[in-house]
């Protein structure tokens, strides 16, 4: 029997924080926004650390290795469709970030399926920074002095979107790369 280890028990709970995120996300209440932001970051704070831990204590797995960016993808697209509801984000610029991570998903799966292993780029993790920061000031909406959270948060979500596009086409450059090296050497 297969056990989970800290790491991917931690991947995990990111997944079950996204129904308490969405409850407080969608409620019409003022001060909810808040606690929506906290869970966020909070699921967002355990994609760094999953990935900390299995990296510093060996524990990296197969299992780990799918599971993180599918729990990512999860998290992303359940902040993203309330917020193109709550007319804060563009849906145009949401199906864009998400049909890239389904993409980059799906590309990621054939090349396993062919003993391609496309590691994550720094691109991705810089896209994956700004998707946060996006979302967490898009949630919060507020507007303090002359400080708009919604325009930070458009701006940011902006260079996300640049950065998942680039990332993108890092991944499919990198898989086209070892998918003709495997075929040269066959």
């Amino acid at each position: 029997m297969y056990r989970l280890n800290l790491p991917n028990k931690i991947t995990l709970v990111r997944i079950f924080l996204i129904p308490f995120f969405l409850v407080f996300l969608i409620s019409s209440s003022k001060i909810d926004p808040l606690f929506a932001a906290l869970i966020f970051g909070l699921a967002s704070f355990t994609d760094w650390l999953d990935g900390y831990l299995a990296r510093t204590t060996n524990q990296v797995t197969l299992l780990g290795k799918l599971l993180d960016p599918i729990a990512d993808k999860i998290l992303i697209t359940a902040a993203l469709i309330p917020l193109v509801e709550l007319d804060r984000v563009s849906a145009w610029l949401a199906v864009v970030i998400i049909g890239r991570e389904f993409a980059v998903s799906g590309l990621r799966t054939v090349g396993m399926s062919q003993g391609i292993m496309i590691d994550v780029s720094w691109w991705g993790k810089y896209k994956m920074a700004f998707e946060i920061t996006a979302i967490i000031l898009l949630i919060l909406n507020y507007k303090i002095l002359f400080i708009h959270f919604q325009f930070l948060g458009t701006v940011s979500i902006w260079i996300a979107m640049i950065m998942g596009l680039v990332s993108g086409i890092d991944y499919f450059i990198k898989f086209w790369t070892q998918f003709n090296i495997r075929l040269s050497q066959s």
